[in-house]
């Protein structure tokens, strides 16, 4: 095995003394630091050490004190439980990896049985421990067969799929909270494990790729240690809203730059999510039997310099945590002195198995040693103070409850015993997911009426502040869409030139020629229209079709953070409401009474709606009216639900076809292009899980509709790129029924409302939209529909002129666009749809949702 070299590459000049002066002002001053002074900073020795520990420590200890924790450091008392020691990666300075040979050697097993685990944090509980620290290689199973193989014989589809199932047993047998450490982990991953664990964790360790591309270096080798792959995992973590542990490391061969750029990377990623509780700043120490053994340990100093910077770049909020274990008793303090205020999590029970050569240090001596300097160390629990505090903005309800069982009301920190125990208090096993009972309806449940009577009680959620992320962020990247769009005026003749090749191959045109037709005016644009216009007569034919239906919102109890939404409330907000699975089925009935052959359930990602909860509607519903056709749950509530279900989406959408459900709505899709979608959405699911969700529904027997929501910070590129998708989609599964644009509505969206975005589409990009669509999914997808309740009578008089054909639903009810401010109303009456079409001279029918013919209603009530 050989060698690794010891110092930094490249190598770095030392700051001059007037740049030290000028960073350590700027720091003084409270002032922003970027990546060169922080880098500086990291350079501090001796004197300018010192004073650089102060200003952190200074810093520190003003956050404690506006939190009323003056004086306190907060510890994790832990059971360290080693999942699997095997691992996909090679990196070069880690001794808990091992290779199946040995593990076979020494007669263990490629994982811990679950009865092992449990057997392990049982006896943490009975040691007083609150947290189950789950550590384990990244997906082992993509390099070993033998992990395959032990995943295999026990039912398992993954190493995630495991890690879920024994958190569960942990939280139900022993009480122990888990706190994950699983490695990268996708965005369906973190929503799959969030259920099961308070909160989770993922060394950053460094943004250099150089490490990770460099023969020798210390991640070469190691797919999961791209820092790409693990800053996405971080983002998405804070998409979900998990409360996050991460950190770097300090002198695995990094330069002060590159540990600089780090640090502010995780600072950029928890301004604009607010998710990250701790980072951890780890000093190298070597070990034996690795690359790096012959690599000196992260020289004290450098390790306190760089915890001091830490604690300056990062916000308040955020912990600062070293590891006491990894240096000597008499060093706590200085780590103290260098700004933490957390010292991670201690074991009574288990050694540290990445570190098993540092035993962590006794409890006792630590707490006297802290007090000896004014210091009290208190127990805290997985996740911090403030997310505790939250509650289900961060912690599922799921684990809630075993949570709060731990956690003392007035400080949010681990609750304290009886003093017969020591001030112990030792966790029991809790239910993790009780029977779900039936729920009531709660709230302002009138709102489907009340909103075209009296409005909103509220002009914006209660959360408005802290729901969306940071709306500096958030602006910034919409400018940075909009300026990367910008192209120059077509000419005449390009569009010219588009048009001519659509008459002659509507779906054969060039991403370019689609531009072109997309950005036309004036004459252009008119011809634009009128070349769709007969397309759609040729396919569909002079007949406007729509449904009579009802919209049912059953909830708009949402914690995604989708930030065009001015439906989704938090509990308890005097706009909230949830309605229970009989009242829907009310609902449902009293549309069939009226004529309605569909209704169309949707509502927010309800944290407390019970795991059978969406199935229990559907089942609900055709009880009530057999007959009745239900359209329902978008993607978002798809991955939602199969993620709480703890079963894979295409397994629960078959259960929920069997329940009844017959169609769903492809809504969730705004854009199908990440960059747009984390300007829209703080949470919802990536572009790449709809389409693998739509695709999967499609695939089950399920049909879907398509949409797309424009006129944000959206560009005709956005428009041409999702067409394309959906009718690649469509050329796979044959799927989707219709296509339904969806004007932006932005009276009342808080991207509107902060700035972000622009006041929904101009009249010539509703037909833009339109036009384009029917061209580009010519002989693919049929049906455009346009919808009333944005648009209005006269607009969608013009979008049936410019390609469209169907008209949508009655609805009988609609909330999400009338809280977003659109005026056209909620209702309309069959006679009230058709006089749209036939005010233009075209003949309307009804249809059904699958666009067959549907009986003409009789005797239809409006509810309104």
């Amino acid at each position: 095995m050989a060698d690794m070299v010891s110092s930094p590459s490249p190598a770095e000049p030392e700051p001059t003394t007037s740049a030290m002066r000028r960073a350590l002002r700027r720091a003084t001053d409270g002032l922003t630091l970027d990546a060169t002074e922080a880098a500086v900073l990291l350079a501090a020795r001796g004197e300018e050490l010192e004073k650089l520990m102060g200003l952190a420590a200074a810093r520190r200890d003003r956050r404690l004190a506006d939190e009323g924790r003056a004086g306190v450091i907060t510890y994790s008392r832990k059971v360290f439980v080693p999942i699997t020691r095997l691992c996909r990666d090679k990196c070069h300075y880690c001794t808990f990896v091992t290779v199946p040979g040995k593990l076979r050697a020494a007669g263990e097993g490629m994982y811990l049985e679950p009865d092992e685990v449990v057997e392990l944090c049982r006896r943490g509980a009975e040691a007083g421990c609150k947290e189950a620290l789950f550590t384990l290689g990244d997906r082992p199973e993509g390099r070993w067969p033998e992990a395959r193989e032990w995943l295999d014989a026990r039912g398992y589809s993954s190493t995630l799929d495991y890690v879920r199932a024994v958190a569960i047993r942990v939280l139900e047998e022993t009480g122990l909270l888990p706190h994950l450490n699983p490695g990268v982990m996708s965005w369906a991953e973190l929503s799959r494990l969030k259920p099961v664990a308070p909160s989770m964790g993922m060394m950053l360790e460094t943004t250099s790729t150089r490490l990770h591309t460099t023969s020798g270096e210390a991640h070469y080798g190691s797919p999961d240690k791209d820092p790409a792959v693990r800053l996405r995992t971080l983002t998405d973590a804070g998409r979900v809203a998990v409360p996050f542990t991460t950190g770097i490391l300090v002198g695995i061969g990094e330069t002060r730059t590159e540990r600089a750029e780090s640090l502010l990377e995780l600072a950029a990623l928890d301004r604009e999510f607010g998710h990250l509780q701790e980072v951890i700043v780890q000093n190298f120490r070597a070990k034996p039997d690795t690359a790096m053994r012959s690599v000196d340990d992260a020289d004290r100093e450098e390790f306190l310099a760089a915890i001091a910077v830490a604690r300056l770049v990062l916000a308040p909020r955020v912990a600062v945590q070293a590891p006491p274990n990894l240096v000597d008793r008499s060093d706590v303090l200085a780590l103290i002195g260098a700004g933490i205020d957390d010292l991670g999590g201690i074991s009574p029970l288990t050694p540290d198995h990445v570190n098993p050569e540092r035993p962590w240090p006794h409890l006792d001596e630590l707490t006297a040693d802290l007090a000896g300097e004014g210091w009290t160390l208190r127990e805290r629990l997985t996740a911090h103070p403030r997310f505790v505090e939250a509650g289900d903005a961060w912690i599922d309800p799921r684990v809630a409850g075993h949570v709060r069982a731990l956690a003392d009301p007035e400080s949010g920190l681990a609750a304290v015993g009886d003093d017969d125990d020591n001030g112990i208090l030792r966790p029991v096993g809790m239910p993790w997911q009780e029977p779900d009972d039936d729920w009531d309806s709660s709230g302002r449940t009138d709102l489907h009426t009340a909103i075209d009577s009296e409005g909103r009680n509220t002009d914006t959620r209660s959360d408005i502040g802290e729901a969306f992320g940071n709306w500096d962020v958030i602006r910034a990247r919409a400018a940075e869409i909009g300026a990367a769009a910008l192209a120059p005026e077509r000419a005449d003749s390009e569009v010219l030139a588009a048009l001519r090749a659509a008459e002659a191959d509507p779906a054969g045109l060039t991403d370019d020629q689609y531009l072109a037709l997309a950005t036309a005016t004036g004459d252009g644009l008119a011809a634009v229209a009128g070349l769709a216009d007969r397309l759609r007569a040729d396919v569909v034919g002079e007949t406007v079709t729509y449904v009579v239906n009802r919209n049912i919102n059953f909830s708009n109890i949402c914690y995604t953070g989708c930030r065009f939404c001015a439906f989704a409330q938090r509990k308890g907000d005097a706009d909230a409401f949830s309605l229970s699975a009989s009242e829907v089925a009310d609902r449902a009935y009293e549309a069939h009474v009226a004529g309605a052959t569909e209704v169309c359930m949707q509502g927010g990602i309800d944290p407390d709606l019970p795991v059978t909860g969406y199935a229990d509607l559907v089942r609900a519903v055709k009880e009530r009216v057999p007959s009745m056709h239900v359209h329902a749950f978008s993607p978002m509530e798809i991955s939602n639900g199969a993620s709480r279900s703890g079963v894979g989406v295409r397994e629960w959408l078959t259960e929920l076809r069997a329940a009844g459900l017959d169609t769903i709505p492809g809504t969730a899709a705004e854009i199908l292009d990440d960059e747009v979608r984390w300007v829209l959405t703080k949470g919802k699911l990536p572009a790449s899980e709809w389409i693998d969700i739509v695709t999967t529904a499609h695939e089950v027997g399920l049909r879907s509709s398509s949409t797309m929501m424009y006129g944000h910070v959206d560009t005709p590129a956005h428009w041409v790129a999702h067409l394309r998708t959906l009718r690649g989609i469509q050329e796979r599964t044959g799927g989707f029924t219709e296509f339904v644009p969806l004007p932006f509505v932005h009276r009342s969206a808080p991207l509107y409302l902060a700035g972000a975005s622009r006041p929904g589409p101009t009249r010539e990009e509703n037909v833009a939209v339109h036009a384009l669509a029917r061209i580009m999914l010519h002989g693919s997808i049929d049906n455009v529909q346009t919808s009333w309740v944005k648009l209005g009578v006269a607009g969608t008089r013009t979008m049936l002129q410019s390609g469209a054909n169907d008209l949508g639903g009655t609805l009988m009810e609609e909330t999400i666009s009338r809280m977003a401010g659109a005026e056209n109303g909620s209702a309309k009456s069959p006679e009230e749809i058709e006089e749209i079409a036939t005010g233009i001279g075209r003949p309307v029918r009804p249809r059904d949702t699958l666009y067959g013919p549907a009986p003409r209603p009789v005797g239809v009530t409006v509810i309104t």
